[in-house]
């Protein structure tokens, strides 16, 4: 082990361990030595503060702040450690034994990157450096992908939901989004899909992407939230859409305010040309904010009685609060096929009787869409001659020609 300050000719140190004493943490040394080989150091509390200021803390990939129950005083200190760290660009694993819940979680809050309880589980250090590194690869490799605020809401809002469950909705909203940001392979679009399921969202899951814990500490503070803290909640897929997952746990519908969905969708559309919103099947208070900031709130249903009464309820409940009925477009998911004469006069007569037209028919995709969704994979992925595939992809490319002669005819 060697010193942070005194290192003769030997490898740049690209780590340290931050402690009071990191004698009192042997596993730790063990593990950073089998790590890190010599390329690493170690430094007291007030120590680090005055390194981070010096031209070394630029090597420094990431810092190992080692506290115990002891150290619960200095909490004020150990924030600053962590603020420093992170404003010089270097990665924090924050190393607790017997540490109480309350101050580590103050000391995640304030910009640790990783935790790893104390004794140290065998290679879970390891394994936190490795997810840095991946996290670091990521984000240089969609930094293009992701752009600064550009005009505030210039982006095209789509948003979805279901009226009934069972009838697509996460499907078509996660297709639409994929197909829109590879529908044009010479300017591709720059498309977010934002999951607002709090509770049963699944856009992650069918796009197989880790649900972050960011996610809950933005929405519980959207006010604060800043052009950092929007980017550390989305995640990239493929480095071609970005994806706001649900968060990791169930939350209740009502911990989030029509307030926060505004800040949210704002941030969203000054930074993305089509953001697509996967919603809820229930109506909450904010779901008027998102149809009011949508170009098109899409509703899918099926060719059964309980959407059609669902259809006409949603409509019902609308009207009496004055909303933009006009927005809603009806997509019937598994539609008859072109020769079923019957299916057909079903659907004329249920749009009559609803008093809706349904300008969007979804053909039935069979057990490649469920498969595709099992697999984390878009339908364009997996089976892209799939006539649900064929039919979002029209859509898709409808919508954004339809976009691009509105801009034409704006500019």
């Amino acid at each position: 082990m060697s010193s942070a300050q005194q290192q003769p000719e030997a490898s740049p140190i690209t780590a340290c361990t931050i402690s009071r004493d990191v004698q009192d943490f042997d596993l730790l040394i063990e593990d950073m030595e089998t790590a890190l080989g010599e390329s690493w150091g170690d430094l007291g509390f007030a120590e680090a503060l005055a390194f981070f200021n010096q031209p070394e803390a630029d090597s420094l990939e990431f810092v190992a702040l080692a506290i115990d129950e002891s150290d619960e005083d200095e909490i004020a200190l150990l924030s600053e450690i962590i603020t420093l760290a992170k404003a010089r660009g270097i990665n924090v694993i924050l190393i607790a034994e017997d540490v109480s819940p309350a101050a580590l979680h103050q000391l995640l809050r304030q910009g640790a990157d990783e935790f790893v309880p104390y004794p140290l589980p065998e290679n879970e250090l390891q394994s936190a450096i490795d997810r840095l590194r991946r996290r670091e690869e990521r984000a240089v490799q969609s930094e293009v992908a992701f752009v600064p605020d550009q005009t505030p809401g210039d982006g095209v809002l789509l948003a979805v939901q279901g009226i009934a469950g069972g009838t697509g909705a996460t499907t078509l909203a996660v297709n639409l989004a994929w197909e829109l940001a590879t529908v044009d392979k010479k300017d591709p679009p720059r498309v977010c899909i934002l999951d607002f399921g709090l509770q049963t969202g699944s856009v992650a899951t069918y796009l197989d992407l880790p649900r972050r814990d960011v996610v809950y500490e933005m929405w519980a503070d959207t006010e604060s939230m800043d052009e950092e803290v929007f980017k550390q909640a989305l995640v990239s897929f493929e480095d071609k859409m970005w994806v706001l997952t649900a968060p990791a746990d169930i939350l209740p519908l009502d911990m989030i305010s029509a307030e926060d969905v505004q800040r949210v969708l704002e941030h969203a559309r000054a930074r993305f040309d089509y953001v697509i919103v996967d919603m809820p099947g229930t109506l909450v208070l904010w779901t008027e904010t998102v149809l009011n900031a949508a170009q098109i709130y899409f509703c899918s249903l099926e060719l059964d009685m309980r959407s059609a009464q669902n259809a006409l309820r949603f409509k019902r409940a609308l009207k009496s609060e004055e909303l933009p009925v006009e927005k809603l477009r009806f997509c019937l998911n598994r539609a008859p096929k072109f020769t079923d004469l019957n299916g057909k006069s079903r659907v004329k007569r249920m749009a009559e009787s609803l008093e809706i037209g349904i300008e969007v028919q979804l053909p039935d995709g069979g057990r490649p869409v469920m498969q595709a969704g099992d697999h984390g994979l878009p339908l364009a992925n997996t089976v892209a001659k799939n006539p649900l595939r064929k039919e979002i992809a029209k859509l898709a490319q409808s919508l954004h020609e339809l976009g691009k002669s509105d801009a034409e005819q704006a500019a």
